[in-house]
């Protein structure tokens, strides 16, 4: 039976989920008329919108919901009490608060995010949804937030009782097998084996454990602080893969490698934790001769002893603090907080110039779409199916009112009436295909379905009341699509400007010593996003890797060239030189090829009269700037790893580095110019003494 549901696109878990929610909405609907409550469908709808598959999810999404929703009845209040309930003065206070609402949602992460957001349309609902009695906006907020209540415990009680106390969580398995990956390749590549595509790989599996940890980490702060040790766990191995692909000369130290060999098998055989990090130590000791070597593995380590739960009393080394910064969309989240914003006011105008009785539900409507979805990957695809949903929502609200409630003879019967239309949406809300439109056709449905005795109103109202309400997602279509539009490729050219905006402050700032953690802390994550979304848009994951290590490599660059540059010994020729090398890294977005180009002339002028002490890293510095292919895993000629189709194709069937050069050899983020310049930006410049290196075809995008 259950094999043949399957077949017919139904998700069994899914279906056993949406009965059980379908059900405590209904028994929420119940408890709130018995209450007395105005709006009894209200609490339905909360039930719908906080019913989380896991008790965990469950519970912090109703916390959050709770405080939404009250921060938004305060907030409606008072804008309906200043304004007197004037539609202009209205209009004007609930625009700029919907649009602040976005813009913090869009910055803040999981259901933090959804309670913000929720605080701007649950202030919309108290203020638009009665615009003809003002004075009756208190009962109305306390309506509002008392039938919310009464959901959220609905939700609670329903999902503690029949939901499992965990949906199946493997990120916490899948990070400590990445972590033992880890460190079994970092064995072999100490050992003078291993492979970029067991990089890449790794990579991937990173960005999916980071983007799956926001649910691991919601419902207790035990889980929340799992969720921020995993998060350092990954931002340790980010850089030591950072290491791995940023340097040619990997050192060849076959102790250091058996000890990571140890502990991998040790992690593989879920070995005690003490025993793990005792593996990892022996070899950060065997590494001091390779600091940043050593480093890698004491940041590893510190991040296993914070997760693994070992106190600092057993630590025999030092330690160093991983830091651990997420990346921020703040592009996104000003396109966000104008859109929303922008549209508030101009269909508040139309309403207030027209008169339009149905106006209040249709920037309703706009208020819940333009925020609530716009932090999805691709607003415009999901208003598509929220649309769909919305119509038959309608539809069915306008056949009970019509067809069946004319029947009633009290209140109860109309709330049991009602029922029967909410149990319809579970059949699409377990469908593959329906699943992301059948919220929305429960939402509307309740939404234009007030169960209240004698029954008001006429049919052209009532369908003027639904046309206004399916309008909404339609209009939002047409803004995510028009206005500052959003999708998956978009937002990874976004995160990708944003990476080189860093770069360019990196280079202009006078004190980047006293944020290079910061930044590479934020490096780190915004690597892991831009592998996820380069998974999400199917385009080459390499060629993104490749831009963000270039632009990584040019920061690192320019940290080295600032140190440098504040010694009190270092010649004011060499001076000179290098603040015309940052002053180019800060064009670079404009002029990358001049960047470029300018770096290899200029190479010899930053190393040729510089005392020898500090040669090795102006060298470094130097071949980020000048050298635009990824590194050669060669230290002397020799032919390129079978099977590393990457490697062979940029650096020559030879393999060969240049001679005398300890940097990192990077593809210029020329590569990720957009437009019709990008195939003359992406042209690679080679080093005079470099051997003949392969012209690598510039990606899309």
């Amino acid at each position: 039976m259950a094999h043949w549901i399957s077949r017919l696109g139904f998700d069994i878990e899914r279906l056993r989920f949406s009965l059980r929610t379908a059900l405590a909405a209904c028994l929420a609907l119940l408890v709130a008329w018995y209450a007395g409550l105005e709006h009894p469908q209200w609490a339905a709808m909360t039930v719908f919108a906080a019913s989380q598959p896991a008790r965990n999810m469950l519970l912090e999404k109703g916390f959050f919901r709770a405080v939404g929703t009250l921060v938004g009845t305060i907030v409606g209040v008072l804008i309906v009490f200043v304004s007197g309930g004037e539609p202009a003065i209205l209009v004007l206070g609930l625009a700029p608060w919907v649009g602040l609402c976005a813009w913090l949602g869009n910055l803040l992460r999981g259901f933090t995010a959804y309670g913000t957001l929720l605080a701007g349309y649950s202030a919309a609902m108290v203020a638009l949804l009665d615009t003809a009695h003002p004075q009756h906006v208190l009962a109305l907020g306390a309506d509002r937030l008392l039938t919310v209540l009464t959901g959220v415990v609905t939700a609670l009680l329903v999902g503690l009782i029949f939901a499992p106390a965990s949906a199946e969580d493997p990120v916490v398995g899948r990070a400590r097998r990445l972590s033992a990956g880890l460190l079994r390749h970092m064995a072999e590549r100490l050992s003078g084996g291993g492979g970029l595509e067991d990089q890449h790989a790794m990579l991937r599996e990173m960005a999916w454990i980071d983007e799956a940890l926001e649910p691991h980490g919601a419902g207790s702060l035990r889980s929340r602080r799992s969720a921020r040790t995993i998060r350092a766990i990954l931002a340790a191995q980010v850089s030591a893969l950072v290491w791995l692909r940023s340097w040619r000369r990997i050192p060849v130290a076959a102790e250091v490698g058996a000890e990571l060999g140890a502990a991998a098998r040790l992690l593989d055989a879920s070995a005690p934790a003490t025993e793990v990090i005792a593996a990892l130590e022996r070899a950060a000791e065997r590494a001091v001769p390779h600091v940043a070597l050593r480093d890698i593995i004491l940041r590893i380590v510190t991040a296993l002893r914070d997760r693994l739960g070992v106190s600092d009393s057993e630590a025999r080394m030092p330690r160093l603090e991983q830091t651990v910064i997420l990346h921020r969309d703040w592009v996104g989240a000003r396109q966000a907080t104008i859109r929303a914003t922008g549209l508030m006011l101009l269909l508040g105008a139309i309403w207030v110039a027209t008169g339009w009785t149905s106006g209040p539900y249709l920037l309703l409507g706009t208020a819940v779409m333009s925020t609530l979805f716009s932090t999805w990957d691709d607003p415009a695809w999901i208003m598509r199916q929220v649309l769909v949903g919305q119509v038959f929502g309608a539809l069915g609200a306008l056949a009970c009112r019509w067809l069946v409630w004319p029947h009633a003879t009290s209140d109860l019967e109309l709330v049991f009436m009602l029922m029967p239309f909410v149990l319809v949406g579970v059949l699409p809300l377990s469908h593959r295909r329906t699943m992301f439109g059948a919220t929305d056709y429960c939402m509307v449905l309740l939404l234009l379905s007030q169960p209240a005795f004698p029954l008001k109103g006429t049919f052209t109202g009532s369908l003027s009341m639904a046309a206004a309400v399916v309008a909404a997602p339609l209009i939002a279509l047409i803004a995510f699509r028009f206005i500052f539009p959003a999708d998956a490729h978009r937002r990874m050219r976004t995160l990708m400007r944003m990476m080189i905006h860093d770069l360019q402050g990196m280079a202009g700032a006078a004190d980047t010593g006293k944020h290079q953690q910061v930044w590479r802390a934020r490096f780190y994550h915004r690597l892991l996003r831009l592998v996820r979304w380069s998974d999400k848009t199917g385009e080459s994951r390499h060629s993104s890797v490749d831009g963000a290590l270039a632009v990584y490599a040019m920061g690192a660059a320019a940290l080295k060239l600032r140190e440098i540059r504040d010694e009190a010994m270092t010649p004011p020729d060499v001076a000179r030189a290098i603040d015309a090398a940052l002053g180019r890294i800060r064009k670079i977005a404009s002029h990358p090829e001049r960047t470029l180009k300018w770096g290899t002339r200029r190479r010899s002028g930053l190393c040729g009269e510089f005392r020898p002490a500090r040669q090795p890293g102006v060298l470094q510095a130097g071949g980020a700037l000048t050298l635009p292919c990824i590194p050669c895993d060669a230290e002397a000629p020799r032919a390129a790893p079978r099977g590393d189709a990457a490697l062979a194709d940029r650096c020559g069937p030879a393999g060969k580095s240049p001679a005398g050069i300890s940097g990192p050899y990077i593809r210029p983020p020329a590569a990720w110019r957009c437009g019709p310049r990008r195939r003359r930006a992406g042209r690679l410049q080679r080093h005079p003494s470099a051997p003949p290196c392969r012209r690598a075809r510039l990606p899309r995008g």
